[in-house]
């Protein structure tokens, strides 16, 4: 079920309102039902695939809490490859394939070609794989105790309204808000209600509005100029931008209507100077995940290995970031893009600061945030293009200086209002949540104000939204 479809018009309401009328024991019961009414909307079928993962982390959880020494990493390890397994066997098993089928067709090797499994990608399997792993590596790390109730540790997986694009929730954030009974509070409606209007506003505004400009352009990269090209890319940066940080919003805005907190995915991040700063304002439950797991262990290592640690804990901490994004070549080069650039800025830490003294901060500090913009943009042509092919044909296009300037045409291929919507919302939600309040909890002091932001919000969603329910982009992760 996607959150800008009718279903969920109806199944939102419907499930807070039974929430609150059940009595607080039974009401895991019922979050836990519509979580799974929820997954079932894609393939009915794949809800055994997390009953599965869900059963085994369980036990390991109570497994390496009783256990010592050896068992307990062991217990750990089998949870871990148990996790990891249906994601290769499901998201990399066929990318897999195909590159030993094109190593045995280059080395010439008489073998009938390794057929693909005929499989569709369980939808959001990275996204509650990851929070899944992270309760038992809590549990490991002594932070969280094993959950010894069930339906509840499934229900922190299977959680609806972050259990197909996150956030990532720790256990030590979730866990126990099960347990808490949470009174109805207006105040809680309002803002809630206010948070998710703003990310469907958002989502079905801009992001969707911005996927007709930009879907054209990369399904026949040929048929434009480089100035198209470039504009497609840009608009790309703020599609996922609003498409990802609305899907949070709504997340963040369903969850709190019941009294559930999540954590925030998103902090301005198109104001980071830095490549580093970046991943510190985006997906952060996902940039918390990759660097408390994969990239601390260097660091820990550093004392032996010195700055080596560092170089090689970025490499492979992008480089895996890459491939959870998806199972492609372009993708791994999008994450050693980013392993790059964070490795540059490491070693030339020192430099940069000298520099930044010697100009003013304003002059330093705006373009710092236009370079590190212009990369991630650069960076964002790997993460939108199908192949390679498209992504060269895009590079071809742009730095061979095609000076035909088909602006005009382009715009009126696909519609100056769209545009001119497009721009001024982009640019209105950007001051709001950059000079107001990025949760407009400005308003939470005023329920008169807060009512009224949501009925205009909504009115604007009606009359400017596009509503031919595109799928989130990162359900595709």
């Amino acid at each position: 079920m996607q959150f800008n479809s009718l279903a969920f018009l109806i199944f939102f309401p419907l499930v807070t309102l039974i929430y609150f009328l059940l009595p607080h024991r039974y009401r895991w019961i019922h979050l836990l039902a519509a979580s799974c009414v929820f997954y079932c909307f894609f393939i009915p079928v794949y809800i055994f695939i997390l009953f599965f993962t869900i059963t085994i982390d369980y036990w390991a959880g109570r497994w390496i809490e009783q256990a010592q020494g050896r068992n307990k990493k062991m217990f750990l390890v089998l949870s871990v490859i148990a996790n990891l397994s249906v994601l290769v066997i499901f998201k990399y098993f066929n990318f897999l394939i195909d590159n030993m089928n094109m190593l045995l067709h280059v080395f010439h090797i008489a073998t009938r070609p390794i057929p693909f499994l005929s499989i569709i990608l369980p939808i959001g399997l990275s996204f509650h794989t990851f929070q899944a792993m992270s309760y038992t590596i809590e549990v490991y790390r002594g932070h969280q105790k094993a959950e010894r109730h069930f339906g509840i540790y499934a229900l922190y997986v299977m959680f609806y309204p972050q259990l197909v694009a996150g956030p990532i929730e720790r256990p030590q954030n979730l866990l126990h808000q099960f347990y808490e009974e949470h009174e109805f509070d207006y105040g809680n409606l309002l803002s809630g209600l206010r948070q998710m209007l703003w990310g469907l506003f958002k989502k079905v505004v801009i992001a969707d509005r911005l996927a007709h400009f930009i879907n054209p352009v990369f399904d026949a990269p040929g048929d434009f100029n480089a100035i198209n090209l470039i504009l497609a890319l840009i608009f790309f940066a703020f599609q996922i931008y609003f498409d990802f940080s609305g899907y949070s919003d709504i997340a963040l805005g369903a969850a709190r209507v019941m009294g559930f907190k999540l954590m925030r995915n998103f902090h301005h991040p198109f104001q980071s100077k830095s490549v580093t700063e970046f991943w510190r304002r985006w997906h952060i439950s996902f940039s918390t995940w990759f660097s408390d797991y994969i990239y601390m262990p260097f660091v820990m290592a550093r004392r032996y290995w010195g700055r080596y640690a560092i170089v090689a804990g970025l490499v492979i901490t992008f480089l895996l970031s890459g491939l959870w994004h998806g199972a492609g070549w372009t993708f791994v080069i999008f994450g050693l893009l980013h392993g790059l650039a964070m490795i540059y800025e490491f070693m030339t830490k020192k430099i940069r600061a000298r520099i930044a003294k010697r100009m003013s901060p304003w002059i330093y500090g705006v373009f710092s945030q236009a370079a590190t913009f212009a990369f991630l943009v650069f960076s964002w042509l790997f993460f939108r293009a199908p192949t390679f092919h498209v992504a060269g044909l895009f590079m071809h296009k742009i730095f061979s200086c095609d000076q035909h300037f088909f602006l005009y045409r382009y715009m009126l291929d696909f519609g100056w209002f769209s545009f001119l919507v497009c721009l001024s919302c982009t640019v209105f939600v950007l001051i709001v949540e950059r000079f107001v309040d990025p949760e407009l909890s400005l308003l939470d002091k005023s329920p008169r104000w807060d009512l009224a932001f949501c009925i205009a919000t909504l009115y604007l969603i009606v009359c400017l939204g596009v509503f031919d329910q595109q799928s989130f982009i990162y359900f595709q992760f």
